[in-house]
Order: C-alpha cells, then structure tokens, then sequence
C-alpha cells in the first residue's frame, strides 16, 4: 500500500483553511495535513515536516505567495507546490510556474479537483486547470509567433524598436541614435508591418510580453 500524502495547507483565512482540510481529509490518498497562516511560517513549518506537497495561497501578507514559492524552492529544490488561488488571470499562472511551482487550480474549481491535483504533485507530475492550461498554451503559441517577427526585425530596426517600445518619441529615437527624424519615422512604418502591429501602444505590449521592456506586472 501506497504511504499516505502529507499536505502543507498556505492561507490566512483560517475558515478557508478548515473547509480545505476537512475536505482533504475524506480522501483515504491524504494523510497528514499541516497549516501555515503566511509564507514565513510555511517556510519554518515546511523545514520541520518536509511534506509531500504545498497547497499556496497567493494573495497573503508578509511574504506574499510568490516570493514564498521561490524561497521554499531555492532552499528545498524537491518541494512540490500546487497553487490554490482566486486568481484565474494568466499573468498570475505563468508567474507561478515560472517562481517553480508543480501546478495551478484556482478556488472556483471543483473541490474533488483539489484532491486530483495535489495527487498528481504527489506522484511527480503537474497539474493545472484545464481551462488555464489551453489559455496557456495558446498564449505560448503567440509568443513563439511574437519572438520570430521580432528576430526578422534587422539590428537598425531592432534598436528603433527598443527605443520606441520604453515610450521615447520617434523625435527621441532620432537624437538618440543619430538619425534623421524621416528616417526613424520610415523604419518604424516597417517595424510596425514586421511585428503586425498599428500602434506604438501595441509594440510596446508586444515588447513586454516579450519580456524585452518591464513592466509593472514583474513587482506582483
């Protein structure tokens, strides 16, 4: 017979943490369940109990969820995080899986969906919402397509881009690099048909998904 799983519930509801813990509790898969309130506690706690999975909240005060995730997996690299959140925005769950963590379900899910995921953790896999993960893979998708055209983009056009995409004005770009105003006007006319987009607005987003500018998104 298989050992039992042992769970490390992260919220700072206690009520939500005793609504997750009994209903982990009536699967015979589940063994012993540990409750941490914030991430500085979970991280103490995970040191002592070492177990099998981490169930993360992510919207916590102190630590935060993010920075908990990358703390437990810098100083424990085998910890297995499955993330239980509100948040359904992709954003949230590329963060996540990015910060190291093994899956992502959020708290409008099923409840048996709960139990499904942090399983699948135990045994070494992933598990992300089903729905999150078609998002994300046709947001992959647009990224490869987004990451070519701007490596069709010449190294003229390339540095024009950058420039442009920060939000310095085509005027700018000019004194910056040299040019003449004409001539950066005409390279961004390219630029923009190369990267399929119309506005100065939408290179500089196609610019931070690609992760060439920041943005405000990073300090989440």
């Amino acid at each position: 017979m298989a050992s039992k799983i042992s769970v490390l519930l992260v919220d700072d509801h206690a009520v939500v943490r005793t609504g997750y813990k009994t209903y982990l509790s009536l699967s015979d898969r589940i063994g012993e369940i540990y409750e941490a309130d914030r991430g500085e506690t979970a991280c103490q706690l995970y040191s002592k109990q070492l177990p099998d999975v981490v169930v993360m909240d992510l919207s916590m005060p102190g630590l935060g969820g993010f920075e908990s995730i990358r703390r437990l997996i810098s100083r424990h690299g085998n910890c297995r995080i499955l993330v239980f959140s509100i948040h359904n925005e992709l954003v949230f769950v590329t963060r996540a899986i990015k910060a190291g963590a093994k899956g992502y379900i959020t708290k409008s899910n099923a409840p048996e969906t709960l139990i499904t995921a942090v399983c699948t953790i135990a045994e070494g896999g992933t598990y992300v919402d089903p729905e999150l993960a078609q998002q994300l893979a046709i947001s992959s998708a647009i990224e490869q397509d987004e990451a070519a055209r701007i490596k069709s983009l010449s190294p003229r056009e390339f540095d024009i881009f950058c420039l442009l995409a920060t939000g310095v004005t085509t005027r700018q770009a000019a004194e910056s690099l040299c040019l003449s105003y004409k001539t950066v006007c005409n390279h961004s006319t390219v630029i923009k048909e190369k990267l399929g987009v119309k506005t100065l607005s939408e290179l500089a987003l196609l610019a931070t998904r690609q992760g060439i500018v920041k943005s405000a998104e990073t300090s989440i």
